[in-house]
């Protein structure tokens, strides 16, 4: 079972950045609004509390409107970047690289700290939704990503027990939690900014899910047990 995350890992944000300067925001703000919605909502499950993404994100940019001094109207402002969120593209190789993964044999879901709506919305466009079994957030469990219990939560709603999984992320945040969980792990490295070094490894690189798709082919040990009983995917 291969766990995809959605935000920045299947969907491409920077179309929120045409919203942001329509809303009368600085549209370079777009990824330090987005890193706060993050902050903001892992403090939140580090602190006990809970919030939806909307309600966290929402928030960031009614500062971001009140603190930009451009005038523009904080409810209004929200309402237009986050109303781009259904509608935001995939990165161009999503399509050919979920239908490879999923005519590999692959059992694909989603996990997202969004909203499963919003995932299925994009896919939907792009004619996808038949090759993933769910689409799952975190809102039922109320805790968010890297949380043990957001990994089990997904895990338990397909079937799955951790050794037979493998979390697909860009976020290396995303990656450490999910190793941490006991789940493979596979980090899709979209942009040059290096591994943390304080975070554990993922057990497989890719540039990409075409690419992830032909290293799983290669790499079929990764989602298989070892002759040994362990898990060849442990990083």
């Amino acid at each position: 079972m291969l766990v995809l995350d959605v935000n920045e890992t299947l969907t491409d944000l920077s179309p929120l950045a045409a919203r942001l300067a329509e809303a009368g925001l600085p549209d370079h703000l777009l990824p330090a609004w987005f890193a706060g919605v993050l902050r903001d909502g892992v403090a939140l499950t580090l602190a006990g509390g809970e919030a939806t993404f909307a309600a966290v994100a929402r928030d960031g940019l009614r500062t971001l409107a009140v603190c930009s001094g451009t005038g523009a109207d904080p409810e209004e402002a929200a309402d237009h970047v986050l109303a781009g969120l259904p509608l935001l593209r995939l990165h161009p190789d999503v399509p050919d690289g979920v239908r490879a993964l999923r005519t590999a044999g692959h059992r694909l879901v989603t996990l997202t700290n969004g909203s499963a709506g919003t995932t299925r919305a994009v896919l939907d466009r792009a004619g996808l939704t038949d090759c993933f079994e769910a689409h799952l957030d975190v809102e039922a469990v109320g805790r968010w990503k890297p949380a043990r219990e957001a990994y089990a939560h997904a895990l338990d709603t397909v079937g799955v027990p951790p050794d037979e999984a493998a979390l697909v992320s860009v976020h290396p945040w995303d990656i450490d939690g999910a190793a941490r969980a006991g789940l493979a792990t596979v980090w899709l490295r979209r942009t040059r900014r290096p591994y943390p070094a304080s975070q554990l490894p993922a057990a497989l690189e890719a540039t990409g899910l075409t690419d992830l798709a032909h290293r799983l082919d290669a790499e079929r040990r990764l989602l298989d047990p070892g002759e040994d009983g362990e898990d060849a995917a442990r990083p």
